[in-house]
């Protein structure tokens, strides 16, 4: 199964204390393997992550894969539903999403992907306020500050 999944650094979850106690990292570094977020992410792409950060449809997060907690899967928030999100990658050739495991309770979406911080940095999660103003704007350019919105035929 074709996912993504990232490297935590020192291995610090947001819910989990840093060793010898204190607060836990609100943010990370997300080292991108696999092609199920292709195009807007490749295998490679390093990521910044903001764990606790606000979920809203069209983000993309970072969360425990369902049935294999020790797994991180990096795919984009669709909708809200009932017990959770659904979570779908942006290369639908790809397995490995809620198509597979259904929704995802909400305790396992750490949080939103920020940016891709390397090999081509881009924005990756606009202000509320900006992707509605991107909503307007050609869809190419939108996705340069990160507005994602699915092309229906």
């Amino acid at each position: 199964m074709a996912e993504q999944t990232h490297d935590l650094g020192s291995g610090v979850l947001p819910q989990e204390p840093p060793e010898g106690g204190g607060t836990p990292r609100r943010y990370g570094r997300l080292d991108v393997d696999g092609p199920s977020m292709a195009p807007t992410l490749s295998h490679g792409d390093r990521l910044l992550c903001r764990y606790g950060g606000r979920v809203r449809p069209g983000a993309i997060v970072v969360a425990r894969h369902p049935l294999r907690q020790e797994l991180f899967v990096v795919k984009r928030a669709v909708e809200r539903r009932p017990g959770g999100w659904w979570l779908l990658s942006d290369n639908s050739l790809v397995e490995g999403d809620s198509r597979d495991f259904g929704v995802v309770p909400d305790d396992l979406v750490l949080g939103r992907v920020l940016l891709r911080t390397g090999p081509r940095p881009a924005w990756l999660a606009p202000a509320g306020w900006l992707e509605r103003l991107l909503e307007r704007a050609p869809y190419a350019f939108a996705r340069r500050f990160g507005a994602f919105r699915r092309l229906t035929t």
